[in-house]
């Protein structure tokens, strides 16, 4: 091992084209922190959003967040992780973590194990977008059996995992995509396929929690229209908007929470419980080698992806 990797640097924040494959310095890990070695890095909308504009991130920059690879270091006193371990994780949100490189450290509790069965290439698919999905259902709406689910987006990368992890919660799931896309839905466990072209959502009644996968104004509102009394709306946007969410929930008498996903790795062993119990699967739309992210971006912000994709690092 050296103390060189290669790795996608952002030294400008702007368009995919900002992108470049360098030789930097490997991350030299803190005494808390396990060395991975990654061999697949799942991208998310919120990689190429702080490419384009930055946010409170500084250049130079390497994005990425989920990461599946091997543990290569583990400090002593370490009693969960061995060298050899195959892990998978979404380490330092909402600090940098660099998934796009050859090597990642972080702590070990931002880790889990890799569901046994499942390559590399899903196993980076699944932590940032699970995560999100799992904490939006307990977390901010409390999910319980019975309860009318409405998700939109329902067969993108998080929606097609929110609708698994709803479904194995107990609820009634209805679930917003192109008419496409209804077969997967219903394979994925979908009780209500809408297809938003022809249908609108806003003639539902009485659900129960609505995971909005879309965002926007004119969603906000129609979503917690469709609300029961006291029901839950679950958006994504920045957090500084929940005032303004608060006060539109206030109005019609329901609630309305964000999410901020953070690192858990106890959800994340449940994650892959229901990997192994064929619970849970996920969909890998494309995956690109290191070399071809800027072609990554350009297809995930195209924003017609079914499912993930992922960067292949390391084939070892």
């Amino acid at each position: 091992m050296t103390d060189e990797m290669r790795a996608v640097a952002v030294e400008a924040f702007g368009g995919p084209e900002v992108m470049r494959v360098r030789t930097v310095a490997r991350p030299v890990p803190e005494r808390d922190e396990v060395l991975v070695e990654v061999r697949a890095a799942g991208v998310n909308p919120f990689d190429w959003k702080v490419r384009r504009d930055g946010y409170w991130f500084t250049t130079p920059w390497v994005p990425g967040w989920d990461v599946s690879g091997v543990v290569v270091q583990a400090p002593a006193g370490e009693n969960r992780f061995r060298v050899g371990d195959e892990v998978f994780g979404m380490p330092h949100l909402p600090r940098p973590a660099g998934a796009y490189a050859e090597y990642v450290a972080a702590p070990a509790r931002h880790f889990a194990r890799k569901p046994a069965g499942l390559d590399h290439v899903h196993a980076a698919a699944l932590p940032l977008a699970a995560l999100t999905a799992w904490q939006a259902l307990t977390e901010a709406a409390d999910v319980e059996p019975g309860d009318r689910v409405l998700v939109h987006a329902a067969a993108g990368g998080v929606g097609h995992l929110a609708v698994q992890l709803a479904k194995s919660l107990g609820a009634w799931v209805i679930g917003t995509a192109s008419a496409g896309k209804h077969d997967l839905l219903r394979e994925l466990g979908v009780d209500e396929p809408v297809d938003y072209a022809t249908r609108d959502f806003g003639e539902l009644r009485d659900v129960d929690v609505v995971i909005d996968l879309v965002g926007g104004e004119d969603y906000e509102r129609r979503s917690m229209g469709v609300l029961r009394p006291g029901g839950t709306y679950v958006g994504m946007p920045d957090p500084g908007r929940l005032p303004d969410l608060r006060v539109a929930a206030d109005a019609l008498g329901v609630r309305a929470a964000v999410v901020s996903v953070a690192p858990d790795h106890a959800a994340l062993e449940h994650v892959a419980a229901l990997v192994e119990r064929g619970e849970l699967r996920v969909v890998v739309a494309e995956t690109f080698p290191l070399a071809d992210v800027v072609k990554a971006h350009e297809v995930g912000e195209a924003n017609r992806t079914t499912g993930k994709l992922v960067l292949t690092i390391s084939d070892r």
